[in-house]
């Protein structure tokens, strides 16, 4: 009898947690823009074109881009406790786009191998220098609906070098957690310098 009681309260707490999650609702469009302005380098986020969500969820642009700003900023996905926002130029957006058609279609793990090959046969245009993809994220519960700041927030750079060698620029191709850049996906057409601060540096604005 006991078993019983403790299974169904267990079951009680996990479908409140559920129902919490498919409660939430996506921010107001002001803060979502704030939130993902806070992705970029604070001279760069004037004009920023931003993506979001409307009212029903709906992934769409938020703000146009103006100023002649080049940068693009996302706002996080309401629906995670966590809230993400990027940052990056435009000339990364159709590789952006094209991932994020991916996922949608169910296609998250194979989204790297089809970009790759749409690349090759020229139907994806990739930046062929080097692109910056800022990253800026902490608890949902955390955020300045004022500002957009996260509190303790969090952040990583991700320079795409396509088809760079460690070796070649002088850097490790081995993960580390001390801050130091590192090559992820060396020699392929995503290659990419990671850069996470140690989290005592990783300062919110």
């Amino acid at each position: 009898m006991k078993k019983n009681i403790f299974l169904l309260f267990c079951l009680g707490l996990s479908s409140l947690a559920i129902a919490q999650q498919d409660e939430r609702k996506p921010l107001p469009k002001e803060t979502q823009i704030k939130i993902a302005l806070q992705a970029a380098p604070a001279d760069l986020r004037e004009g920023a074109k931003v993506y979001g969500y409307d009212e029903t969820g709906k992934f769409i642009v938020l703000q146009e881009a103006f100023n002649n700003s080049k940068m693009v900023c996302l706002a996080p996905d309401f629906k995670m406790s966590t809230y993400y926002a990027y940052a990056y130029p435009q000339s990364l957006d159709p590789f952006m786009e094209r991932g994020r058609q991916l996922i949608a279609e169910g296609k998250r793990k194979e989204r790297d191998a089809i970009r790759e090959q749409e690349f090759k046969d020229g139907k994806l245009v990739i930046p062929q220098t080097p692109t910056i993809l800022y990253g800026y994220w902490g608890k949902a519960s955390d955020v300045i609906k004022e500002t957009g700041e996260i509190k303790d927030a969090q952040r990583r750079y991700v320079i795409y070098m396509p088809f760079a060698k460690a070796e070649d620029i002088g850097l490790s191709s081995k993960h580390n957690n001390l801050g130091t850049p590192w090559l992820m996906d060396e020699g392929g057409y995503k290659a990419h310098i990671m850069i996470t601060p140690p989290m005592e540096h990783n300062h919110g604005k």
